[in-house]
């Protein structure tokens, strides 16, 4: 007996225009599994199926070009990687599989038989047997290729018995019935059975659905226990003890990956022969700048000999991991897994990655330790730092970053410091290393510091309460008025702060203490001056 409940439909209102029609390049994602959702392309006759209560409904192809077809197959096998299920575009693919495990995905210009819908399929279709196939209008879609993916796999899931995931109020009141998810940029999130034509990070959810705040719905769950297939099967070791083994060619590894479940994790263990720089790029899989179409957020950890830990690498604002780091002769560790973020939940970062690790040899330095630390206190971001080593130093820069990748200057301390503290003007995680030079030419990276901002206070500050000179330095995030007043209330000094760095000189000024307001039209702020 079929699901009664496969009445119950996916709209998803949109509009648009036909491009060109392609040939099908013939794809599949996971050839071994004998479970198989078929994107169809080139149109189809549908008959005999729950569709044709009106009789036959004549498909039109696609009309989207070899380029997309590959993009779409691309993105959709990537929300099913965890799965031992293949995607493909090859028909004879599809029907060589078992009738109660699969699905024929038609993707058509042909709409009006239906209405103003992105797609539309029965719940738990995929297992009727019957070969009632799910839709995605493409012409409605605007034959954009991320909107096709996100309503295809969408689709499919209804087909795999998930209903939508919705949003609900405190109250419990449904706001709507399609989640559309949270955030901005590379790691905005929405769930794949929500909406997330808007989102980047689109996943899998643990979240109530359409019939109440409630009925939580698992989606990974539902997917592999009601339709005749499961995970993959894990690829590499969960297991420091067994970890896999890495060998390096002409200094250089690559590795490819899938994290199956939100418990895996992936171990790896390397070799170094010598001191050397260690790099290492673990890359999602991706269809384009910013890892588009990317279904995983990816964290290292780096473990030395003993199975310690020396470090964790995870960008809060990007989906890949970078190691840039330098390393003395002996076993390491990495681990692999895959992580939420600031927007997402650790639910179901899943999918496939690379790793590309290199190693560049140095002669032995000597350098014992260069070692970065942060700490906020009082809202200032106070780093200090240690550096063991037989050269001396020649010059060292504590660089800032926003994104954990791309590094700037912040300040170039004297070559005998060893600590710096200020206030930021920038909000949320901020990045810092340190970007050392030796009398011999050699340049080494410290570890990353990792310090959060306070996100709502953004306003001056001063660089020091004590004034031994007449400058007074003040940081500032933009144009703010100031006014310095002495204890009797007398102004002795006012101006218009700008962006960045600003100086205020106070050459004739009495010493003792003073104050120092800044205001902008919402707000105002005082701190004391010491002037000596």
């Amino acid at each position: 007996m079929k699901n009664p409940i496969r009445i119950t439909l996916l709209l998803l209102l949109l509009t648009g225009s036909a491009f060109v029609k392609a040939q099908v390049p013939l794809l599949s994602s996971y050839p071994s599994a004998s479970a198989v959702v078929f994107l169809d392309f080139d149109g189809q006759t549908v008959e005999n199926t729950s569709w044709n209560a009106n009789g036959p409904i004549y498909c039109g192809a696609s009309e989207v070009t070899n380029t997309q077809i590959t993009e779409i197959f691309n993105r959709v096998s990537e929300d099913y990687r965890p799965f031992n299920l293949n995607i493909t575009t090859d028909s004879t693919v599809y029907w060589a599989a078992p009738a109660d495990t699969r699905v024929r995905v038609i993707m058509t210009v042909t709409s009006s038989w239906y209405g103003l819908a992105g797609g539309v399929s029965f719940v738990g279709s995929f297992t009727w047997g019957d070969n009632t196939p799910a839709f995605v209008f493409t012409e409605l879609l605007k034959n954009n290729t991320k909107n096709i993916a996100e309503a295809t796999s969408h689709e499919v899931g209804h087909s795999l018995g998930l209903y939508h995931q919705s949003s609900y109020d405190a109250n419990c009141n449904k706001i709507t019935d399609y989640n559309a998810g949270l955030g901005t940029g590379e790691i905005a999130w929405a769930p794949i059975m929500g909406v997330g034509y808007s989102k980047n990070f689109t996943l899998w959810n643990n979240g109530p659905n359409s019939f109440g705040c409630t009925n939580l719905q698992s989606d990974l769950d539902l997917i592999t226990t009601g339709n005749g297939f499961s995970y993959r099967t894990d690829d590499y070791s969960s297991s420091l003890a067994s970890a896999y083994p890495v060998t390096f060619q002409n200094n250089q590894f690559d590795i490819n990956g899938i994290i199956e479940r939100n418990t895996d994790q992936d171990m790896f263990q390397f070799t170094l022969p010598s001191f050397g720089e260690f790099k290492l790029n673990a890359i999602p899989f991706n269809v384009g700048s910013g890892d588009a179409g990317s279904n995983i957020d990816l964290q290292i950890s780096l473990y030395d000999y003993s199975k310690t830990l020396l470090k964790v690498y995870n960008p809060g604002t990007l989906l890949r991991s970078i190691i840039d780091t330098v390393l003395g002769t002996g076993d390491y560790y990495l681990t692999i897994e895959g992580k939420g973020n600031i927007y997402a939940p650790n639910y179901a970062s899943l999918g496939s990655y690379s790793l590309n690790g290199t190693f560049a040899a140095n002669s032995p330095l000597a350098l014992r330790k260069l070692e970065l630390q942060g700490s906020i206190k009082n809202e200032k971001h106070e780093l200090n730092w240690t550096i063991d080593a037989d050269e001396n130093v020649t010059s060292q820069i504590l660089e800032i970053s926003t994104d954990g990748i791309q590094f700037s200057p912040l300040t170039q301390p004297d070559n005998t410091a060893r600590y710096y503290n200020y206030f930021p003007l920038s909000s949320g995680n901020i990045q810092y290393r340190l970007n050392v030079t030796f009398d011999n030419g050699r340049q080494y990276y410290s570890n990353i510091v990792t310090l959060k901002s306070n996100e709502n206070i953004l306003r001056p500050r001063l660089a020091g309460n004590l004034i031994t000179s007449s400058i007074v330095t003040v940081n500032s995030p933009g144009n703010f008025n100031y006014m310095i007043i002495d204890l009797n209330g007398k102004t002795v000094n006012k101006g218009l702060l700008s962006n960045g760095t600003n100086t205020i000189n106070l050459a004739g000024v009495s010493s003792g203490m003073y104050m120092i307001r800044f205001a902008d039209p919402a707000h105002q702020w005082t701190d004391k001056l010491l002037i000596q």
